[in-house]
């Protein structure tokens, strides 16, 4: 697995402090196999020979519980916990992408996410994309992907 693992879960703690808030997805053994019930493209990354360089972790959801953790009435953690494997999931979740700080900027995780988005599109018919903004980058990344995907991409207020 090499020395990139241990690099990744630094980036993921720096950008997005998960272990301070218990309302995050947190990715644990638990959670890691509702996501996996959830879709198998939940989860999705690309490796060199030295481990993972990009991360990304989409939730296929229901427009209903979207629009419930838009509103700020559910968490992140609680999305994910009330979004029941086997529905008909009409929107995804653009949780996080974390990347090797040498790896940025190169389309790399652009498109391991769009990969994961047409995996999921194959068998549920996707009308909408939404996000919490942690970063611009973030943002860059959700709206391109809204742009390329041609779905409407809707924004959680903190």
């Amino acid at each position: 697995m090499g020395g990139n693992f241990e690099r990744m879960i630094a980036v993921v703690n720096e950008a997005f402090g998960s272990r301070n808030d218990t309302g995050q997805i947190s990715v644990d053994e638990t959670e890691r196999e509702l996501l996996a019930a959830i879709h198998p493209a939940t989860l999705s990354e690309l490796d060199n020979e030295d481990g993972p360089i990009v991360w990304i972790l989409l939730v296929p959801t229901t427009t209903a519980i979207m629009q419930r953790f838009l509103n700020g009435t559910i968490s992140e953690k609680q999305l994910l916990q009330e979004t029941q494997p086997g529905t008909a999931y009409d929107a995804i979740y653009l949780c996080s992408a974390s990347v090797l700080p040498e790896y940025r900027n190169k389309g790399l995780s652009k498109k391991v996410a769009l990969d994961a988005i047409d995996a999921i599109r194959e068998s549920h018919n996707i009308k909408a994309l939404f996000y919490w903004p942690f970063s611009n980058e973030g943002k860059l990344l959700a709206t391109s992907l809204a742009t390329s995907t041609g779905l409407p991409l809707y924004e959680k207020g903190n």
